[in-house]
């Protein structure tokens, strides 16, 4: 496979054409390993995403021709997501990666008669979205509760670091890679800092808002793999987000984890995980404890 790979890159560097095969025309807009973007255009983007899932039209974005639209990791018709759909919004929060021109946004749904999490990320390409990929999470999802979300999310400090609080992005990924290797390996170096709060679907660990509160609350036993994992760095915030899936690569559970840094460690995890089994999974309470 390697030969082949190294072969093909050479042919295509000498201008040879390539089978008509290897040229057929991809169904989505490819996702792109240098695309372009500025931050000031991502905000704009994730702003205008905000109002257009308040107000359920998706027309607002300036959306590919060939865009890919994924809900769940799965994809489906533009037509058949979640963002068709007026949500009453409590809480937005964004983070941006002019780097690799990706977006996350964070919503939070709790009234209208149908609560929601939702974490939606989009793919940028010289001035078009190429690819939007949300994770809906609503009552069943792992540890789900949407007050409980949205009332320690407000909580919450999620102002922008100053300069010198910044953590340096591959440090980053690496802490949060250590976090998601150690579901594996159970001797990994994660980055803890204190204080620390995990926000699980609607757990919450520092309740009574302890200034020494760790992170550290231990890895479930056994060994689980987590893979496909896709970065996106939001330095001027401190956030690492991931999406990846726990298990397996085809239909392991879809997940969200958002890492804050603030002077090399953890302070703040957010995380969203869609079940995907039958069995509802353990609910949290209002108050962010288990309901277990």
């Amino acid at each position: 496979m390697m030969r082949y790979v190294i072969a093909t890159a050479a042919l295509m560097a000498a201008g040879v054409s390539m089978p008509v095969k290897a040229q057929a025309q991809a169904e989505f807009a490819p996702v792109v390993d240098r695309p372009t973007c500025t931050r000031d255009e991502l905000k704009r983007l994730t702003a205008t995403y905000v109002e257009a899932q308040r107000g359920g039209d998706i027309s607002r974005l300036p959306l590919a021709s060939n865009a890919r639209y994924l809900e769940n990791m799965e994809t489906v018709a533009r037509g058949d997501g979640l963002w068709n759909t007026a949500l009453p919004i409590a809480n937005a929060m964004s983070f941006h990666d002019d780097t690799r021109c990706k977006t996350f946004t964070e919503i939070i749904v709790t009234e209208g008669g149908h609560s929601y999490v939702i974490g939606t990320r989009m793919y940028v390409h010289g001035g078009q979205i190429i690819r939007i990929d949300s994770l809906v999470t609503d009552e069943g999802d792992w540890l789900y509760n949407a007050n409980a979300y949205l009332r320690y999310t407000q909580q919450e400090d999620w102002r922008p670091l100053n300069q010198y609080q910044r953590t340096n992005p591959a440090e980053m990924i690496r802490g949060a890679n250590a976090y998601l290797d150690g579901f594996a390996d159970k001797f990994t170096d994660i980055p803890w800092g204190r204080p620390c709060a995990r926000l699980e679907g609607g757990l919450y660990t520092n309740r009574d808002n302890d200034p020494n509160a760790s992170c550290e609350i231990g890895m479930p036993a056994g060994v689980l793999y987590i893979v496909n994992r896709d970065y996106l760095i939001d330095e001027e915030m401190g956030v690492v987000n991931i999406y990846c899936r726990f298990g397996s690569s085809e239909d392991g559970m879809p997940d969200s984890h958002v890492f804050r840094f603030i002077d090399g460690k953890f302070r703040q995890i957010h995380t969203l995980s869609v079940d995907m089994d039958d069995e509802p999974s353990p609910q949290a309470n209002d108050d962010g404890s288990n309901a277990e």
